[in-house]
Formats: C-alpha cells, structure tokens, sequence
C-alpha cells in the first residue's frame, strides 16, 4: 500500500505531495505519520492512500510508525485545508496546522495518564497482613486502605503511606498498578443551574425562520439585549436533537466562560472550548473529546471554527461584525468564510448574530442573499439607555483636564449612592499613551517599531503595545537631557487612579490584556463584577460586548471619537460598531440605564446616529459612500507587504513587485478603482522596513490570484512578501 503524504515543514520548496509506503497498518487519509525525510525524520498528514505507485519501489521510503489510531483529520477538514492553502496563499502544512493543536505536533503535549493502586485478585488484607514483619505497619495500614476503600491513585497513596510501603506491597504481589487517561478539564468550577427559560414571540419567530429558510446563511440582527443568546442555545439544542454537531464562536477569550457556563448548564459535558488561552494538556483533551464524539458542541474565539467535529448541524458566529474574526497572521483567514465552507459541506445553517452587523453582512441581508431575522426589542421591551453627549472641548475651556467630564463624574455619583454599578470605557491600556519631552517636544518611540511607547506606572516601564517590547522609564529626555516630561493622553490604569481620587470609597476592577495575561484573569474580574464585590469596572474593548450585568446602570465612554481619526474606511463603522455595543452595556435589567459619551467631536454624524441607535440610518449613509468611492463590498482591497530587516533591500523587492503588478494593471485598468506603490503607514515593525502595493479591485479573482502568485515569488528568508485580502488593519 502505498500513501500521500504532506509533511509537516511549510516551506514553498517541499509544498507538494511525497509518496511513502506501508503495510496495512490501519493508516487512512487524515493520520498523522512519522516518515523519513531527507536525513531526518518529519511528521506528516495522510492525504491519500492508494494500491500501487507510479514511482519504482526502491526509490519509495517506508513510513515509520502511525501516530494515532483514530486520524487527526475528516475527509472534510483535509478538503478544507486545500481550500485554506489555494485562497490564502499558504502552503498545504501551513493550512493543515490550523486543524491540529500546536502542541499536538512532534508530541509537545500527550494524553495524561494517572496511576492507580488497587489490591491484588485473591488478595485478603485480613489473610495477608499477619505474613508481614511487626515492623510493616505502613505495609498493613495499606493494605487495609485498599480493601475498604478500593482502587486509589498511586500519588496519594505514596505520600500517606510512604513510597518505600507501597513498592515493598507490590513487590510482594499483594498490590498492582494500573493507569487510566484522566482529562484535563479547564474551568471546571465553571456550572451553572439550567434555569427553564421560554422564549418570547419574537425570539420563537427568530428561531423557526432560520430553520425553515431555505438560505444557508442568516443574519440574526437583533439589538443588545433582545435575547440573541437563547435563540443561539435554542438552535443547537434542536441540532443535538437531531444527532448534529454545533459550533458557536465568539469574538473574545473573555467571552467564552460566560458561554461555557450556559452551555453547560444546558448540555452538561457535551460542550468542550476551544481557545489560545488554555493550557496546552488542556486544548489537547478538549481537541479530542471533540474528535472522539465524546463532546459534540465547540465553543470558542476565532480558531474553534476548525474544530474536529463531523455531522455540524449549526455554526453560529456571535457578534460577526467583530474584527477579531479576521486572522492578522499568517494564514490570513476569515473566519465566516471558513464557516460557509463547512455549513455547506454538511448541509448547516450558519447564523450571523449582531446589534451592529458588518456593511457587507447587512447589504447581502437587505439584498436576499442573506435570509434576515430581526430581534428590534430587548427583552421585555426595555428601553434602550438615555445618551448624554460631554463635549470635552468645553470642558477644556472650562479648565477641566480630567479624563472625566462634569456630567460623567455627576452620574457616578448618583450611580454609587444608588448602590448601583458603572462600567468606564476607554480603548487604551497604560498609564499614559505617550511621554514627551516639554522642552524639544521628543516623543518617546520603540527602536524596533515606529510608534510611541506607552508609559505604565505599575511597574514604571515603557511598552511597545506593538511588539511587546519593553523599556525603564526615562527619568530625562533621551534627546535633550531635560528633566521636564510630560504624559500625553490617558490609559486605563490612570483612569483607575483618577477615579480612586474622586471616589475613595468606591471598589474599582480594571480589564485590559494586562489585568487577563493568565487563563482565569478574564474569569476571576468578571465573576468579581457580577458577584458585585467592585462598583466601577473599567476596561477596554474587551469588556464592550456579550457581557451581561443586571445592575450596570452607568456607561461612560472615554475619548468616544477616537477610533473616527484612524485612515481606515472601516473607522465609521468601528466608531459606530463599539459606542453602541459598550452602550447597550447598561440598562439591561429593572434599572433604567444612562449612557455618557464624551468627544471632541460633538456634531459628528457617526456619533449623532450611534447615541440614537440608528443602525439602519448609519448603514445607507455608510454603503452609499462605500459605492461612490470604490471602497469594500464593491471592491476588494488587495495588499501585497513587503518587510525586511534591511531598508534598501526591501525597497528592491518592493520594486520588482511593484513592476510585476503594474503590468497586470496596464492591461486591466477598469478592473482596478485605485493601484499605487508606498511605504505602510506603519514604517517600521519588530525591527523590519514596510513598504506595500496597494490596490482596489473590483470583482476580479483572476487578478486576486496574479496578486499571491507574486507574493509567492517574491517571497523569501530575507524579505518577506505577504498577500492581504480586505485586512482588517492597514497599519
């Protein structure tokens, strides 16, 4: 027998398929293999196995060894990879990783086996003990152990009764050892009771329309509040019931506990997460508990689309307009277009739940190719919360150089003395976003990236928030020499202490990347909240969406007007997207609920629509603009990054792309709404120069296709030339 094998190296020289021999040793398409190559030995993915080869058999190498009985891969999810590698422009291993759990790879992580001790068949202690010397009481005492209490793990019974005990038992062939496969559970304190909940008119209505369409794909707009997430469970419950599988994303680590617990409390065990965020014996357990059929629902962030399941019967995508589903790195995915992939593989609906849907969800939605639910209420009709605008250039004038406004710092005071809880936004971590020099105006700037180092006071540090980079705070400019440094513009931890200036009394929790760095920190804050042990949370985007306090009844937004300066097309949108969501925050139960949004740009008609909640007001503003200027949906940008650790080489390749491109352009200019050559706005990242072609495309794959076949070529060790479809940062 005779099998196709891609190796696990990704590199562009060994992309294509090695033939290997076998004996029939239960190997199919999708086992993981150890083989032979070159001098070394690789794993590798089966892709095909066959009965005879072309090739002559002494020139055909003979795998060495299966890695596991049950394959690692479907014949969908290897379908699926050629679909990743062929529209991502990545090789065949590159794309089958996204399957497998990186520790599962060259055996980093395995299976935890626990020792177990039981007495001998046959054995009596009562029989057996007086054969023993009067000195071996710890022997007896185990002994005894045994028989009342049956089976026990080795580790515990070595430190009750000594190692030394239970060995000299063994020895004697009064005691054997077994081992069982223990898993490692994350969040296992994480249950909750399964409250019986009936579903109102319209979430019953929202429910039968997406299973009775005869569309693939529904958009469930609905808006914060309205109950979108027991129309998710009510979906998958009637997936189980027809013996499917379920996959439900969300868009942060920080949101997968929440779900975790509901799911449990509905599906007990049947639900296994998936995220970056578990230890590695942990992804490793729940990987396969999925793969086995032993848990038949997935929950988790992006990577949970590729789960292991078989038979998917729903893939619901929570909060779809978030950026999060789109893969920054290497491969470059999205992960709805994953998702339509498996949905139509196996026949599932995919629902697309959000307040604030994508542009190019909504349009595909309002033009048919989407079917629409709506949920326009929240539960119990609700009122959405009351919006005040601070205009913060007032308060300037007004000598007010506090992040807080007078109308924000008046709300808190009502909220606390109510017994109520705030939550603050603001979408910049650290103490402060620059530190300048008042007397040459330097700012401070990572030498390996072109942007300003973020000062954090906990540990007097300054921070590329970019590579990860990590400095002593300067006691005087690095410049000039002058002691006089200013801080410029606030972060979440300044916020914290501004606030514990004004309110002493008051219990506040802060929920950036540097408060959740380990498994439990997004857990441990939000139990805290909602256990409401703190008063005030304050946080960055992380806290803006999914989450779900009854006693939230104030929501500050910092510096709402951020995000509308970024040379982004998407920055309306973002704006639009994240002032609503944080909004909704508030007011979710009994409480009527007040929103404070402070900006430098009152009269903003993003911001006028987003206090208004007028989603629908925004989207044909945003898509007309989007039609006249060539901007996605009616086009697709294409970005082709060039990066190098030496500038003039980089520039070099830049060119020769450049040239590859233009020429494709000259022959297809209509096709093209904008084509140019420059340096990224980002000029210099982790130590690398960024130069990019960039271009606007309308409808053409054939030239989307050119485009990653001359970043293939010109794609090398000393400079690197990656494709970019619509990426979610054009930084």
């Amino acid at each position: 027998m005779f099998a196709e094998v891609i190796v696990d190296i990704s590199h562009s020289d060994v992309d294509r398929i090695f033939e290997y021999s076998f004996d029939d040793c239960g190997i199919v398409p999708g086992s993981r293999v150890v083989v032979p190559f070159s001098k070394y030995t690789v794993e590798g993915i089966v892709i095909k196995v066959k009965e005879k080869s072309e090739f002559p058999p002494e020139k055909i190498k003979k795998i060495i060894r299966l890695l596991e009985e049950t394959p690692a891969l479907t014949p969908e999810t290897l379908k699926l990879s050629e679909y990743v590698a062929d529209t991502c422009f990545v090789t065949r291993a590159a794309a089958l990783r996204l399957f497998l759990p990186v520790e599962m790879r060259r055996g980093k992580v395995k299976e935890r086996l626990v020792e177990y001790a039981r007495l001998a068949d046959g054995v009596d202690a009562d029989a057996v003990a007086p054969t023993l010397r009067k000195t071996a009481v710890k022997q007896r005492d185990l002994l005894y152990f045994l028989q009342e209490n049956g089976q026990t793990e080795a580790a515990w019974l070595n430190s009750e009764f000594g190692a030394g005990a239970v060995r000299a038992a063994a020895d004697k062939g009064f005691v054997v050892f077994s081992e069982e496969k223990r898993l490692r559970s994350p969040y296992l304190g994480l249950n909750a009771e399964n409250k019986k909940v009936s579903l109102t008119a319209a979430q019953r209505a929202a429910v039968e329309s997406i299973e009775k369409t005869e569309k693939q794909t529904t958009l469930l707009f609905g808006v914060t509040g309205s109950g979108k997430t027991e129309v998710y469970l009510e979906l998958i419950n009637r997936a189980i019931a027809r013996n499917k599988t379920a996959i439900m994303l969300v868009p942060e680590i920080s949101l997968t506990p929440q779900m975790l617990k509901q799911l449990r409390a509905r599906f007990g065990d049947s639900a296994a997460i998936l995220h970056s965020g578990l230890s590695a014996g942990e992804r490793f357990d729940e990987w396969w508990r999925l793969r086995n059929g032993e848990a038949v629902i997935a929950i988790g962030a992006r990577s949970a689309i590729f789960a292991p399941l078989t038979d998917i019967g729903i893939i619901i995508i929570d909060e779809e307009h978030d950026g999060s589903y789109v893969s920054e790195s290497s491969p470059r995915y999205v992960t709805a277009e994953i998702a339509a992939r498996r949905a139509a593989h196996y026949g599932a609906k995919l629902v697309l739940g959000s307040a604030t849907p994508s542009t190019e969800s909504y349009l595909k939605a309002t033009e048919g190719e989407y079917n629409l639910a709506e949920l326009p209420e929240r539960i119990n009709k609700k009122p959405l919360p009351d919006v005040e605008i601070a205009d913060m250039r007032a308060e300037i004038r007004r000598g007010n150089n506090s992040p807080f406004s007078a109308a924000l710092k008046n709300e808190l005071s009502k909220c606390l003395e109510s017994g109520n809880q705030a939550i603050i936004f603001l979408n910049q971590r650290g103490y402060s976003k620059s530190v300048i020099c008042t007397e040459c105006g330097h700012v401070q700037k990572c030498a390996s990236c072109d942007v300003s180092l973020t000062y954090h006071k906990e540990d007097e540090s300054l921070l590329c928030h970019y590579c990860g980079a990590k400095y002593k705070m300067i006691t005087a400019c690095t410049e000039c020499g002058s002691p006089y440094i200013r801080y410029g513009g606030f972060g979440t931890e300044r916020v914290v202490l501004e606030l514990k200036k004004l309110f002493p009394s008051a219990r506040i929790l802060r929920m950036d990347r540097d408060t959740t760095r380990n498994k439990e920190g997004h857990l441990k804050i939000l139990a805290e909240f909602s256990a409401r042990k703190a008063d005030i949370l304050v946080g960055t985007q992380m806290i803006a969406k999914g989450h779900d306090f009854p006693f939230v009844t104030l929501v500050g937004i910092l510096d709402a007007d951020m995000s509308l300066h970024f040379s982004d097309y998407r920055s309306n949108e973002r704006t639009f997207q994240l002032i609503t969501q944080v909004a909704g925050r508030s007011g979710r139960a009994d409480v009527a609920g007040k929103v404070v949004l402070q900006t430098y740009s009152p009269e903003n008609a993003v911001l006028r629509r987003a206090i208004n909640y007028d989603y629908k007001g925004f989207f044909e503003h945003e898509i007309s603009i989007r039609k006249a200027t060539g901007f996605p949906p009616y086009t697709s940008i294409v970005r082709l990054l060039v990066s190098g650790e030496d500038e003039e080489t980089t520039v070099g390749v830049t060119k020769s792309v450049y040239e590859d491109m233009n020429a494709i352009y000259k022959q297809n200019r209509s096709a093209f709404a904008f084509f140019g050559c420059m340096k990224a706005p980002l000029k210099k990242l982790q130590g690398k120069f960024r130069y990019q072609v960039l271009m606007r495309v309308y409808g053409s794959p054939d030239i989307i296709r050119k485009a990653g076949k001359t970043a293939e070529k010109y794609n090398s060790g000393k400079v690197g030339v990656h494709i970019e479809i619509n990426p979610n940062n054009l930084v």
